[in-house]
């Protein structure tokens, strides 16, 4: 389908990172890789934390929601690129983009919360181990996550409807790989998306704002971390707590670049570089940083594979013949 078509068109057409169609295939298979991976990754960690009875702590059930939202967040915009570079299309009809953004928008809201929600969790079990379980009670940890969950659906709301009141015009052709909210702007015919700017505006200062509540529970816990005797708790406390503090950086300072810059009317390679940084790698990096270094996830995946109280030894050998 030519930008031309798109005119008369009611969707819109995705052209990705290239007007190549054998680059166009190639990064579609790449970024099928990289789905695949991602959602392996989180997909283990839901099993795991489901089925494993020593891994019922709330780390471990806000570890489960966040392979969740990884899961879901992956699922709303590569599978959708991938199609259709493969297919040589490219479009995407005017209510799979908004559905699109208003998906993408809430999970993504949502994994911020989570993620200041967690290192509460952390500050609390490290600065406050004796008050831990009537803090962090199952109750209360519900709550956060419904509130997580709402939060999300609020934020895709107040997104999707803004959007419905842009006007679109010209040839409709968004250079990005999926409906991004940045992209669309250009479309626009007049200053309707004002109501746009003024969502992102809000959400992008919510988002500075579970950032200090993230910087200062680390902050209290590294205090806390210092003054410990043992140089081994020092070092397993850090190796968990820096690598999530720089993801949750990285994921926040590229979505409001992303969001808050400036529109051009040509894309550049800065917007693709960040639409990838703040969808696809988080989310497919999170089980390893997360999960996959802790060596009670890594004993509880052996488990689900050998042992017969955890899903049952006779079950698996039927299923493979091999006892």
């Amino acid at each position: 389908m030519t930008p031309g078509n798109m005119t008369t068109m009611s969707g819109f057409l995705l052209m990705g990172f290239s007007d190549n169609h054998e680059l166009q295939i190639l990064q579609a298979l790449l970024f099928l890789v990289t789905y695949l991976l991602g959602s392996a990754g989180n997909f283990i960690i839901i099993t795991i934390t489901t089925l494993d009875p020593q891994l019922q702590s709330p780390m471990y059930y806000f570890l489960k929601q966040l392979s969740i939202l990884d899961l879901s967040s992956l699922s709303v915009t590569v599978p959708q690129y991938v199609d259709s570079s493969l297919a040589r299309s490219g479009y995407i009809s005017y209510g799979q983009c908004i559905l699109q953004i208003f998906f993408f928008t809430g999970l993504a809201w949502s994994e911020m919360a989570l993620l200041t929600v967690m290192s509460y969790d952390r500050y609390v079990a490290i600065c406050f181990p004796l008050h831990y379980e009537v803090i962090m009670s199952p109750r209360k940890c519900t709550w956060a996550v419904a509130a997580v969950w709402l939060s999300g659906g609020i934020s895709g709301t107040l997104f999707t409807t803004s959007t419905l009141f842009i006007r679109f015009c010209g040839d409709k052709t968004i250079h990005q790989f999926f409906c991004d909210i940045p992209q669309l702007l250009k479309l626009s015919c007049s200053n309707d998306y004002f109501g746009v700017l003024k969502v992102s505006t809000f959400i992008a200062v919510m988002g500075f704002a579970c950032f200090v509540g993230i910087a200062f529970s680390y902050g209290q816990i590294f205090s806390t971390v210092l003054r410990m005797p043992s140089a081994e708790g020092r070092s397993k406390v850090f190796s968990t707590c820096l690598p999530h503090l720089f993801v949750v950086s990285f994921f926040l300072s590229t979505g409001i670049c992303a969001y808050l810059k400036p529109t051009s009317d040509s894309p550049t390679a800065l917007d693709f570089m960040l639409s990838i940084f703040y969808t696809v790698l988080p989310p497919t990096l999170n089980p390893v940083i997360y999960s996959l270094r802790n060596q009670s996830l890594k004993r509880a995946i052996k488990k689900l594979l050998l042992s017969e109280e955890f899903v049952g030894k006779n079950y698996v050998c039927s299923v493979f013949s091999a006892c």
